[in-house]
């Protein structure tokens, strides 16, 4: 089945045509669908217009926020509504063009993609509030990350629903959702995608937003890099104030001994002592986030890895038996195996260990991979 997840903000002229254009589409997909709207505190009456589209349509599904909450959070409550293994989202102003879809899904099947991200190359908005800050925030995204994308602004992805169930999302973090997704092993491609330019209401973006973007670069740099292993961020920082510290005590003992210099006269002891205490503060921090990242893991039975594939059936808890491995006594198998060793059809089981998989772009790909 495909879920399409769109989040709604006073839209109240442009749904019902939205609707019309979205169902014409999906209808011609000769596949099963449903239409997840989420309605993130709309003071318009567009609650209404979603009611009555649920009320007259069977695959149409309305949530409703009691205030609004965000883009993000609006995101994640349609992805957790949405039945499909197909999830594709797209904004509720008309300006993704639903025609789009059946695109992203060609490349996503062809390829065997598990992210389709659509790439506004011929961006409507205005070029000073919208297009110069989305593209300093695109670019430093892609640095940080390791992902490489044109347009991590575009709402229009379609998305393998395996490769959701490792993301969560927090905050304004939803136009890091590739990011996400490819540090849990998904493979990912970019498409260039129409856009058009807003016919009803206002935009719900401004340049404020710019702000927004640093501060979750930060958050998420940290999670991507130390999520699993803050000593190593902590303890560095630790260290290089440690080192600092000891320069200044050596500087004070050569001011003391060659220039003179009494030591508690020279600002430089005050230096070396903050930075140790400094480098005892990252240290001890650095310990405590330990401490809380294995509490964290080890209280939800959540992984440190992401598995893409098994081949074969896995051995007993415990493998075999230690007679059996020494080639002495008797063997001793499993309740399911047969005398003769292993399971001739075992393989391997495949992990997915590399974090950062560049996006491809190209324009109409069809037949990628």
């Amino acid at each position: 089945m495909l879920s399409v997840v769109v989040p709604i903000l006073n839209e109240f002229e442009n749904i019902p045509e939205l609707h019309d254009e979205l169902q014409g589409v999906l209808e011609r997909l000769d596949r099963p669908y449903e239409i997840v709207y989420v309605d993130d505190g709309s003071t318009d009456g567009s609650f209404a217009v979603l009611k009555g589209l649920a009320e007259l349509h069977p695959e149409v599904v309305v949530i409703q926020f009691r205030r609004n909450f965000g883009q993000t959070a609006a995101l994640a409550a349609g992805m957790e509504a949405a039945r499909g293994d197909v999830l594709v989202f797209m904004d509720g102003d008309l300006q993704n063009d639903p025609h789009d879809i059946p695109r992203l899904l060609e490349v996503m099947d062809e390829g065997d993609y598990d992210v389709v991200s659509g790439w506004r190359e011929n961006r409507q908005d205005a070029a000073i509030n919208r297009k110069l800050p989305s593209r300093i925030a695109n670019w430093l995204i892609s640095r940080v990350s390791g992902v490489n994308l044109n347009d991590y602004g575009c709402t229009l992805k379609a998305y393998r629903r395996e490769v959701m169930e490792n993301v969560r999302l927090y905050g304004e973090m939803h136009r890091f959702i590739p990011a996400y997704a490819a540090w849990a092993g998904a493979r990912i491609a970019e498409l260039p995608v129409n856009h058009r330019a807003r016919k009803h209401g206002r935009s719900k973006y401004g340049i404020n937003r710019t702000i927004k973007v640093l501060l979750d670069l930060l958050t998420l740099k940290f999670l991507s890099s130390y999520s699993t292993k803050p000593i190593y961020l902590f303890g560095g920082l630790g260290s290089l104030c440690f080192l600092v510290g000891m320069l200044s005590f050596l500087l004070v003992l050569y001011m003391r001994f060659f220039e003179d210099v009494r030591a508690n006269r020279n600002p430089v002891l005050l230096i070396g002592v903050f930075m140790f205490l400094a480098g005892l503060l990252f240290i001890t921090q650095g310990l405590l986030a330990e401490l809380v990242t294995r509490t964290y893991f080890e209280s939800q039975d959540k992984p440190t890895y992401v598995i893409r594939a098994m081949f074969g059936r896995p051995l007993p808890r415990g493998g075999l038996s230690a007679s059996s491995s020494r080639g002495t006594g008797p063997r001793r198998y499993g309740p399911e195996r047969e005398p003769g060793g292993l399971d001739p059809e075992r393989s391997a089981v495949v992990v997915d260990e590399s974090p950062h998989v560049p996006a491809a772009a190209a324009r109409g790909r069809e037949g990628a991979g």
